[in-house]
């Protein structure tokens, strides 16, 4: 029973900080804000295995994990609370507190970020006072020697305690009663604070015609090989690796982007004004830093976007300005040298991926692509700032975690098909894989067996030199098991490197090899 308790006073306060926080903003709900304060304060290493070892789903079992905990704390609590009453009442008051210091923690944390956890621990200290009367632990507690009359009840030492008027269908019903209030407000919450509006928002929003068409890919660029990795990423494929325990939901229609800092004059741009604005189309493949070797965080696809370069030329960059730090919607923070961003390359405001509006998991309305760069210093999803300044003024959020300053991105190569430990029949195997050295482009690709030399791959028709390159070999396979390593040389001549380097702090390195057996 005290464990019912303290587990139902605890859904009820989760329940209705959820409910609060549809009206507040979602990034103060008390798991989300307590998720996002622990990916924030978990250490580099944490963070890399989570991403490793979880992938996209490493948020999923983040949250669960949170809800784990909660359950343990919230029963231990109840059990605990049934002789010390004050236990619920400072345990229901604690976790509310904890939910508030972390809300009001959150970048762009709104004003009122500590109500959704205040008020959610109010109503749960309610319910945990409405349970325990139920229960008659509160309120109608008797002692054995209560008889009708006042006197002794036969065979119980006077001084033994009871529960008084307890009714198990009583508790029992009003414990449904809460699970009840409980699952309404975590749903209504849920539903005020959906995406449907931004959903909605995204179906309303066109895709606008570019001045500058990407040229049609050529023939010769996806090789269709079984297992290969297609040239063009789907955009439910595309990688996404971010911060976000949730997704920004941001309507196009209210979208501004404020364009200030080291500037002779700020912009504000709404969705309509951009949009309205010079674009092209551009196919480009976007990687991440925590990408192990032979990982799948790299994907390409085409893009439509305003050149970077114009909005920064609009505004007029003042000399000495050497950074450009870009904000999300949720707050994080991310920096960009602006010599990336002005030397020629097609650094774009994004507002299309594929021939549809940005996917809302990718940054709808509008996020940033900057070929040759890791993601974590160029590819902000949900924009709405830009601020022009320098490396010395700010560190960007991955900055502050030890990542390094400047991260072009490296030269890799990959696998894709037979895949590790697949069992194969001897003879003539297709082995293919992709290669990327962004804004350098793929100049040859090598493959290995077991140790011997290297031996060119036939390469796929190139793109442009920012997006990827697919390559197959033809291997005359015999039986027994067999190492298969690549390497891939890029555009400016250098060969990818064998030393094998974590992502942490600037990108992986080594080459992609897998084991099979050939039967």
């Amino acid at each position: 029973m005290g464990g019912a308790i303290g587990l139902l006073s605890a859904a009820v306060a989760v329940a209705s900080g959820e409910l609060v926080a549809a009206v507040v903003g979602r990034g103060a709900a008390p798991v989300i804000a307590v998720g996002g304060a622990a990916i924030d304060a978990a250490p580099t290493w944490l963070k890399s295995w989570a991403i490793a070892t979880f992938g996209d789903a490493d948020k999923t079992v983040l949250v669960a994990g949170i809800g784990a905990v909660l359950i343990v704390v919230a029963w231990t609590l109840g059990v605990m609370s049934l002789r010390r009453p004050w236990v619920g009442v400072v345990g229901v008051a604690g976790l509310g507190v904890v939910g508030a210091v972390a809300a009001a923690a959150r970048p762009a944390a709104p004003d009122l970020a500590i109500m959704p956890s205040a008020l959610g621990a109010l109503a749960g200290l309610a319910a945990y006072r409405w349970l325990r009367v139920a229960a008659a632990l509160d309120g109608g507690a008797t002692t054995a020697s209560d008889g009708p009359r006042g006197g002794a009840t036969h065979g119980s030492p006077a001084s033994s305690p009871r529960i008084g008027g307890y009714d198990r269908r009583r508790f029992l019903l009003t414990g449904l009663a809460t699970a009840g209030v409980a699952v309404t407000g975590a749903g209504a919450g849920r539903l005020l604070s959906s995406r449907a509006s931004a959903e909605a928002s995204r179906a309303s929003a066109s895709v606008p015609v570019p001045r500058g068409s990407a040229v049609p890919i050529p023939a010769g660029a996806d090789l269709g090989v079984p297992g290969l990795s297609p040239f063009i990423t789907p955009n439910d494929r595309f990688y996404r690796v971010d911060t976000a325990l949730f997704v920004p939901a941001v309507d196009a229609e209210t979208w501004r982007l404020r364009v200030h800092g080291m500037v002779e004059r700020e912009l504000d741009l709404t969705y309509a004004g951009l949009v309205s604005r010079p674009s092209v189309e551009r196919d480009i493949t976007l990687a991440c830093v925590s990408n192990e070797v032979g990982g799948s965080y790299v994907g390409n696809a085409r893009w439509i976007g305003v050149p970077l370069a114009d909005v920064l030329a609009e505004a007029g960059v003042l000399d000495g300005a050497t950074q450009l730090v870009s904000t999300s919607a949720d707050g994080w923070t991310c920096g960009t040298p602006v010599a990336a961003v002005t030397d020629g390359r097609d650094a774009l405001l994004a507002v299309s991926m594929n021939g549809e509006p940005l996917p809302l998991d990718h940054g709808f309305p509008v996020r940033m692509v900057v070929p040759g760069l890791y993601g974590y210093v160029s590819a902000t999803k949900w924009l709405v700032d830009l601020e022009l300044t320098t490396f010395e003024a700010f560190d960007a959020y991955w900055i502050r975690r030890g990542w390094a300053e400047q991260a072009p991105i490296k030269t890799q190569s990959r696998i894709d098909t037979p895949r590790a430990s697949d069992r194969l029949a001897a003879g003539d195997i297709t082995v293919a894989g992709v290669a990327w050295a962004q804004h350098r482009g793929i100049e040859a690709v090598e493959v290995q067996v077991d140790g011997g030399p290297w031996l060119a791959a036939e390469l796929a028709t190139e793109d442009t030199v920012d997006t990827w390159r697919q390559w197959r070999y033809r291997w005359p396979a015999t039986p027994g098991l067999h190492s298969i390593a690549v390497r891939a040389t890029d555009g400016d001549g250098v060969v990818q490197t064998a030393d094998p380097v974590p992502p942490f702090p600037d990108g992986a390195t080594g080459h992609h090899t897998i084991v099979v057996d050939v039967g």
